[in-house]
């Protein structure tokens, strides 16, 4: 039997190239192909049914175009001119959506990477506080980082690519020290790492508080959650760093985002900047939300970066609202996008408020209507 299959294998091994042309000449199908050429029919167009414009869809007419914009027009006539399509549209949506159920006693969630802070927005987050809009904030590491920097030292975000080489980047002695300590703090008082930090940023006067995120979030009450990748900030790779220590005040926090998260139907979450950490960390909060009881249904989920991601698209927009809501994409700077987006909210928070005075005169007068002769 061996000295069969030894023999025929034998017969088989023939030269490759010997092997390939036998193959290629013996095949049927690949010699039919290689002989075959495909016989064209020219198209008679003269045959083609056209129909009436009217009678077919278009997507844009004239009542959407932008109109111009004249210098000095307030901000409602500069929202009011812009086409009502696309981006454009869909901001306006968005503000919109905030407003209501801002109105309606309802959660406007925020989950923020660094990249707003380092471009400026910190001030702008701080007014949707002070206006009671923002409802909550879960950032990354690196916001708080930022965040600090800007309130001890009125400046921030450093040159990594000129420190690297000798090992020098990341190792500011004070944002080490300080936020080390608000997290050794905040696991041995069972609170989260935000609100210690905002607290600590009061308490020690630091000179650029005002325009402190979590400064801000602490004075006006706003649950402000920090979601910590250990290894990924750079407080982490100083002397005080204690992972245990860090672990537990940011599970503190999780679990402080859930309790936002569990309240969020028919409101609103909007990712800022955020690529991977906060898109990550909100699906399972409002996993776990919903395994407590939680409906945590029917809301809007938008996300707003500069390019698009896939996290942000699916773990923030699309899955979480796969039941029922409102999504929206909307792309562009951060420094542009969400000034804008602050505008229009105010121009619709200042329209249903002229909306309810106006109900609520009306309801008074029809009080105060004659009701006839009694009779």
């Amino acid at each position: 039997m061996v000295s069969k299959l030894a023999r025929t294998a034998s017969a088989g091994a023939t030269e490759p190239g010997r092997a390939r042309s036998k193959s290629a000449a013996g095949s049927p199908l690949l010699s039919r192909s290689i002989r075959t050429t495909m016989k064209l029919r020219p198209i008679e167009p003269r045959n083609a049914r056209t129909q009436k414009l009217s009678t077919l869809s278009r997507l844009v007419g004239r009542a959407q175009l932008a109109r111009p914009i004249r210098p000095g027009a307030s901000m409602r006539e500069f929202l009011d001119a812009l086409p009502d399509t696309d981006a454009a549209r869909d901001l306006r949506a968005l503000a919109r959506q905030i407003a209501r159920a801002r109105r309606g006693g309802r959660v406007f969630l925020l989950l923020s990477g660094a990249h707003p802070i380092k471009t400026g927005l910190g001030p702008l987050i701080c007014e949707l506080m002070r206006g009671k809009i923002l409802s909550a904030i879960a950032c990354n590491g690196a916001m708080m980082i930022h965040d600090f920097e800007f309130a001890l030292a009125g400046r921030t975000s450093e040159d990594v690519g000129a420190g690297l080489a000798e090992g020098r980047f990341g190792m500011a002695e004070e944002t080490g020290a300080f936020l080390n300590q608000a997290a050794a703090s905040a696991a041995r008082e069972g609170k989260g790492l935000g609100e210690v930090v905002g607290r600590e940023i009061l308490r020690r006067r630091l000179k650029y508080r005002a325009t402190s995120v979590f400064a801000c979030a602490c004075e006006e009450g706003v649950p402000l959650t920090v979601h910590v990748a250990l290894g990924a900030d750079i407080v982490h790779m100083h002397p005080q760093a204690d992972g245990a220590a860090i672990g537990q005040a940011t599970m503190n926090d999780f679990h402080r985002l859930t309790a936002v998260v569990s309240r969020l139907s028919r409101g609103v979450v909007v990712n800022l900047g955020s690529a991977v950490v906060m898109p990550e960390v909100f699906l399972k909060a409002l996993n776990l939300a919903r395994n407590l009881g939680a409906k945590a249904a029917d809301f809007t989920a938008a996300d707003m970066d500069f390019v698009r991601h896939y996290r942000p698209r699916v773990n923030v927009v699309e899955r979480p609202t796969a039941s029922g809501g409102r999504r929206v994409l909307l792309t562009g700077h951060h420094e542009l996008m969400f000034p804008l987006l602050c505008a229009a909210i105010g121009e619709e928070m200042s329209l249903l408020g002229r909306v309810g005075k106006d109900r609520g005169a009306a309801r008074t007068r029809a009080g105060r209507a004659p009701r006839g002769d009694g009779r």
